[in-house]
């Protein structure tokens, strides 16, 4: 199933890249790293590097989305999303294998 990306977290994505200047060259990468209170926190950055034997690459909503293949047994069936409500802006994670976690988002 991979990862979801809603059109909010796809436009986001977009306004930032554009207003930053990202290199059109560049993909999104996502991840997960060890640490963060329920013992994973996720990543997202511009990357140029892209190995096929250790990454997963998918077009979502017309952007390139890259994922290393550790980090996809923990993002399976993750929708990645944009919120900007009352209490701030950001990205959000929910994400179907995640036992426990806590309020401060990662």
């Amino acid at each position: 199933m991979a990862i979801q990306l809603t059109e909010s977290a796809a436009a986001e994505i977009r306004r930032y890249r554009e207003s930053q200047k990202v290199e059109e060259s560049k993909f999104l990468r996502i991840g997960v790293l060890g640490g963060g209170c329920s013992g994973f926190q996720y990543t997202m950055q511009f990357d140029a590097d892209y190995d096929r034997h250790v990454d997963h690459k998918y077009q979502l909503q017309g952007l390139d989305i890259v994922v290393d293949k550790k980090s996809a047994l923990y993002l399976d069936g993750t929708k990645v999303d944009w919120q900007n409500g009352d209490y701030g802006a950001g990205f959000t994670f929910d994400n179907p294998n995640v036992a426990r976690s806590c309020a401060c988002g990662h």
